[in-house]
């Protein structure tokens, strides 16, 4: 347990820091944002707190300021300073600016007066001076009363600041009209519950020490959801920065597949109309390759798609594919994925000469005709249906000799 606890501690110590480091140079261009530089206060102190108490360094700190113990005391007021942070950062989110504004200086204020009796009071009960963890200090510490009940208000400071960060959180996630800002706040919301699962199996194991039951079991629940919750909360207050581009990586990842996917249809409308391509067509091994302009590529294979399709649809009428349709066993739909590919297949396993000469005579063809989406991306998913029919019925019509 004591090498998780270890784990956990080094994770939301570089975690909180790394946060801190991302955020910093924009809060030091936007030097006018309250909200940033809360965020960036809470990261920091965030890091810190887990940082100080790691069993790596607690005894160096403590020695350097010459004060046994002292790790415990600036875990604590890094906690008090954070929480106070979340709310500054929550309050401007959520409310309008002059209200954000005032009720941050009445939070400050609340959490600043807070965080000065907690100083004294610490300075003069202080916990043991002698253990070997951190965990450890805590716990023996709390067998002693007058550190008990300063234990006991300490984690009710906690307690306040977690309880209205859920609070805060469940209304602004209502009003977050963003996909990854709604999670980031869901994220943290979850955080802190589970540091209000520390707070109550903390102030269990403090009431162990009045009615003479042992709480050291619930330990590992306590140090656990304090950790997690903490992590949780980091990262839920970063989703937004980073999710952005996770949306970004895969909307490319989707455009990529779809460009390759549609390939095999485009390849054959331009085979039989060249003209159809605005840019030579690059090799089928070039194509692998991901185009710097992805998404004007993709834009420019979709419109020829449809200009190829359009240049072939008076070469085939309903009568004809109706015929083809039944011959394979197929539904008659030519407004299908599955009927637009028939059709194109049915076209152009033809000669060219025939399909020049019905185009030559200008015959309107009586098959309906599907209108293009107005979103692209709804025609690029039709699209990929429709390739992805076209591939399946080569096999299929060579087999029957429809082609």
């Amino acid at each position: 347990m004591t090498l998780i606890y270890g784990i956990l501690a080094w994770v939301c110590a570089v975690v909180g820091l790394a946060a801190f480091a991302y955020r910093l140079p924009d809060a030091l261009r936007r030097k006018g944002d309250i909200a940033l530089w809360a965020l960036c206060v809470y990261f920091l102190c965030s890091g810190i707190s887990f940082l100080v108490d790691l069993d790596l360094l607690r005894l160096h700190i403590s020695a350097f300021f010459g004060l046994p113990n002292i790790t415990s005391l600036i875990t604590q007021v890094a906690v008090v300073v954070l929480t106070a942070a979340q709310q500054v950062v929550l309050v401007h989110w959520s409310s309008p600016p002059a209200e954000a504004r005032r009720e941050a200086r009445r939070r400050v204020l609340f959490f600043g007066v807070l965080l000065v009796v907690l100083v004294i009071a610490s300075l003069a009960v202080g916990p043991v001076t002698k253990t070997e963890t951190a965990t450890s200090t805590i716990l023996l510490s709390i067998q002693d009363g007058r550190y008990a009940l300063y234990m006991t208000f300490y984690l009710l400071i906690c307690a306040i600041g977690q309880f209205e960060t859920v609070r805060l959180s469940l209304r602004f996630t209502k009003m977050a009209n963003r996909q990854w800002l709604a999670i980031g706040m869901r994220t943290v919301t979850v955080g802190a519950a589970l540091i209000l699962v520390y707070c109550v199996t903390r102030g269990i194991q403090i009431a162990g020490t009045r009615f003479h039951f042992d709480g050291a079991a619930l330990d590992p629940v306590q140090w656990s959801c304090g950790s997690i919750g903490a992590l949780l909360q980091v990262t839920g207050w970063t989703i937004p920065s980073w999710g952005n581009h996770i949306s970004r990586t895969a909307g490319w990842v989707r455009s990529y597949r779809c460009y390759l996917r549609l390939r095999p249809l485009w390849w054959a409308l331009h085979q039989a109309s060249p003209d159809i391509a605005l840019d030579p067509p690059r090799s089928w091994p070039r194509d692998l390759v991901p185009p710097r302009d992805l998404h004007y590529r993709l834009y420019r294979r979709v419109i020829e798609i449809r200009d190829g399709q359009l240049m072939l649809r008076s070469s085939l009428s309903l009568a004809e594919f109706a015929d083809l349709a039944r011959s394979l066993e197929l539904p008659e739909d030519p407004t299908s994925p599955l009927g637009e590919a028939l059709q194109l297949r049915a076209v152009l396993s033809r000669p060219a000469e025939e399909r020049a000469e019905r185009a030559e005579r200008g015959e309107e063809t009586d098959i309906p005709a599907r209108p293009p989406y107005e979103d692209f991306r709804d025609e690029v998913e039709w699209l990929t249906k429709v390739a992805s029919s076209f591939s399946s019925l080569a096999g299929q019509g060579a087999r029957t000799g429809a082609w």
